[in-house]
Parts: structure tokens; sequence; C-alpha cells
């Protein structure tokens, strides 16, 4: 919940008092924002320590998407304002489904690797 408040509210999804959005919310963008902010709740839920660099890098890529592409000053430096609304723009939803590809992908991993722990521990106490 906490990650679906943040995120939503740094992105501007919803209209607050903290952040103005400077370009329409897309109809696609909310739904994207409830599964990043489940993933990252999951994530953050699973006890091992691995995955958290292709975690991070899958919510920044999350995020960059879902956000305000003219209200990020790193992308306005980095494209330029036409630039940014031709090319990046477009991308967005693709950015996005990347990012939650691959916090889905750490997701997996640290599950697999706290499940392999823990089976490994059971074969040791019975053996």
């Amino acid at each position: 919940m906490l990650a679906f408040i943040a995120l939503g509210t740094a992105s501007a999804v919803w209209i607050n008092p903290f952040f103005v959005r400077m370009t329409p919310v897309g109809a696609w963008e909310l739904p994207a924002l409830a599964l990043l902010a489940v993933l990252t709740g999951v994530f953050v839920a699973l006890p091992n320590a691995c995955g958290f660099r292709r975690a991070t890098a899958g919510g920044t890529a999350g995020f960059l998407g879902i956000a305000c592409p003219t209200c990020n000053k790193f992308l306005m430096l980095i494209f330029g304002g036409e630039a940014l609304m031709l090319w990046f723009d477009p991308m967005r939803p693709y950015i996005t489904v990347g990012g939650i590809a691959v916090l889905a992908f750490a997701i997996w991993r640290r599950w697999r690797s706290f499940h392999t722990q823990e089976t490994h521990i059971l074969n040791e106490d019975t053996g």
C-alpha cells in the first residue's frame, strides 16, 4: 500500500499538492502502478537479500514509464522537450512492462533462493 501511495503521488497519477503532472494520465498507468506496487510489496516481503539490484532496476524503469515524462528533469536534460515527447513518450508503456518484468524476475529469483535455502536447512536437520 505504501509503494502504491508513494509511487502514485510522485508520478502524479492522481491530483496531489506535491506534484503537478504536465501530461495526461493514460488508461494503462493506474493498473501498471497497481501491479508495480504489488510486486514491490511481494519483493520486500520475501526474507532474502538477493536480487536487490535487479529489483531496483525494474522498479526504476517501471516508475520512469509511469511518471510524467515532461516533469522529469533528468529526462528533460537528456532528451530535450521535443525529443522527449517524440521518442520517449511512445516508449513509456514498453519501458513500464520491461520494468515490471525485471521486478517479477527478481521476485522469482528471490523466492527460488529462499526456497532452496529452506530446503537445504530442512535436509540438514533430517539428515
